[in-house]
């Protein structure tokens, strides 16, 4: 090769590092999921109401089946990715809930009590402003839609800040939202089952009994636990509970330590964190948020189910999460996190109004008909777009506040 071709190589190869360094550089970030996510919502709202929305509904609607002599699987793929997907994705969940309760956040009950209490307050009073919006029409089935805060989407705002804010303060959020989502848990389990086929149930117990064997036996391949798992999930989906609930079971199956003490749990979500917050989460996204505006006009947000949504995540969340924050505090049942204040707080509460995700998902489990989900979705949309901006702006100035007076001090 001629010292000119040498070069040459090594021209291109300059040329492109700095797009590699930009591109490793975003999915190191800790915005980098809440960006994606975005990106996919936005990328759905426009295909949505583009000259492609035929062939986005005719994707969505498409039917796949798994079958074996009649008997198995047949849904459209929106449900594969509501009812498949998003059991892997509550799955990382439970497992991220495990290692917290077993070594992490949770497992000081002192540490968890502030952020515990301003996650019922963040779930009861959007759950009250919804209520008091749709009391007797059939939107009610939406109550828990508010009460939701989507994890990736609220780190990745607050990560925006960098190290302008306290570390403490991405710990309250975080335990908050970890807490938030093991109530969002319970609420699927106890209020969106139907038409519950008990033999099934029956059926689910058999790999769950191979499931705890192999964590007592302290196995430490992930493949048995994978399949059984699976097979958990069919069984639970056919039995009218929603089978994400299988993701979590399965979860917590999943040795902490096995017989040689490795980390089969730590080793599987490290593994699987980055196909969920890169791949699963903006699938979810890009099927769920494609608001079509067609039809509509502005003073459609002023209807019950997507007024009552936006205002239980906008005022709600604040209300619930600050209040509750502030009379523990005035109280003196906890402390405020070390080196945050009250507007640190409230950017918090804004925050946690994020419901994005989260909320999408459980308005797709408590209505079937498109014209409520379009609602569910714009309700969705606006709180979560707008407790975004507001949880950053406050953030922002405090900051601000914080420089000077440290400048001040200086």
């Amino acid at each position: 090769m001629t010292a000119k071709a040498v070069a040459h190589n090594n021209n291109q190869m300059d040329s492109q590092m700095p797009l590699q360094r930009a591109i490793d550089r975003f999915f190191s970030s800790e915005a980098s999921g809440g960006i994606l996510l975005m990106l996919s919502a936005v990328a759905a709202l426009i295909v949505a109401n583009s000259a492609l929305a035929p062939f986005y509904e005719s994707w969505l609607n498409s039917y796949f089946s798994v079958k074996l002599n009649d008997e198995g699987i047949a849904k459209p793929l929106i449900l594969w990715i509501n009812d498949g997907l998003m059991a892997i994705f509550f799955f990382l969940i439970g497992l991220e809930l495990k290692k917290e309760l077993l070594e992490g956040k949770l497992k000081n009950p002192r540490d968890v009590v502030l952020p515990g209490m301003a996650a019922v307050g963040g779930m009861v009073v959007p759950a009250l402003v919804f209520f008091a919006l749709n009391s007797g029409l059939v939107s009610i089935k939406g109550w828990a839609i508010p009460a939701a805060t989507d994890i990736a989407f609220a780190l990745g705002v607050l990560a925006l800040m960098g190290d302008r804010v306290p570390s403490s303060l991405k710990v309250f959020l975080l335990t908050l939202a970890i807490l938030d989502d093991m109530g969002a848990i319970i609420i699927i389990a106890l209020f969106y089952t139907a038409n519950l086929q008990v033999d099934y149930l029956y059926l689910a117990l058999i790999p769950l009994a191979g499931m705890v064997m192999l964590n007592l036996k302290g196995a430490h391949r992930i493949a048995p636990f994978i399949l059984l798992a699976t097979i958990m999930w069919v069984f639970v989906l056919k039995s009218g509970v929603h089978a994400t609930l299988a993701g979590v079971v399965a979860a917590f199956c999943i040795p902490l330590k096995d017989k040689w003490g490795k980390s089969p749990l730590h080793s599987l979500e490290h593994a699987l964190s980055p196909y969920v917050l890169y791949l699963i989460v903006p699938i979810f996204a890009f099927a769920n948020a494609g608001v079509v505006f067609k039809g509509m006009s502005v003073t459609d947000i002023f209807l019950p189910l997507p007024l009552g949504i936006a205002l239980g995540l906008i005022v709600g969340k604040q209300v619930g999460v600050f209040g509750v924050t502030w009379l523990m505090v005035k109280s003196r049942l906890a402390k405020l996190p070390a080196g945050a204040n009250w507007l640190h707080i409230y950017g918090v509460a804004c925050l946690a109004g994020i419901g994005f995700t989260m909320s999408l998902f459980i308005g797709s489990l408590s209505f079937d008909d498109p014209a409520l989900m379009n609602q569910v979705r714009v309700g969705v949309l606006a709180g979560s777009v707008v407790s975004a901006i507001l949880g950053f702006s406050a953030l922002k100035i405090a900051a601000r506040r914080d420089e000077k007076e440290q400048a001040v001090a200086a």
